[in-house]
């Protein structure tokens, strides 16, 4: 019976602990420092200075040459003036802001060794040359 009793004190104590730490968190907590709240799938974009939730923008890219069992996509979002594209990546937090290059073939945005072309109405985003995602 003493067991009972230590037992069902112990558990008291763990449940009063788990409510109060609960209470403790405020709602929204898991907000970013922009005020963009990660667990509702927001996420913030540079281009737009406001939160997005990148697997509703309209450019998205598919991995090409995947050796894993799923598939990964990247989002872009093309500032109004048409001068930047924010690219989000599966594998990074946060973005990559890309600048339009002047070229008469097709529109190309570069930042590093990350370089996004449009031809016609399809996008391919290469790393060091190499395709690595594609509309």
């Amino acid at each position: 019976m003493k067991n009972v009793k230590r037992f069902i004190t112990a558990m008291t104590v763990v449940m009063f602990a788990s409510v109060a730490s609960a209470q403790l968190s405020p709602k929204g907590a898991d907000k970013d420092k922009h005020g963009c709240k990660g667990s509702a799938g927001y996420t913030f974009s540079v281009i737009k200075n406001d939160c997005v939730r990148i697997f509703e923008e309209k450019i998205q890219l598919k991995e090409v040459d995947n050796k894993k069992s799923y598939i990964s996509n990247a989002a872009v979002i093309l500032s109004e003036d048409g001068k930047r594209a924010e690219i989000f990546l599966p594998s990074s937090d946060g973005s990559l802001v890309l600048d339009k290059l002047a070229s008469k073939k097709a529109v190309v945005y570069k930042k590093g060794q990350y370089t996004l072309t449009k031809n016609k109405n399809a996008y391919t985003l290469k790393l060091a040359n190499k395709v690595v995602f594609k509309s």
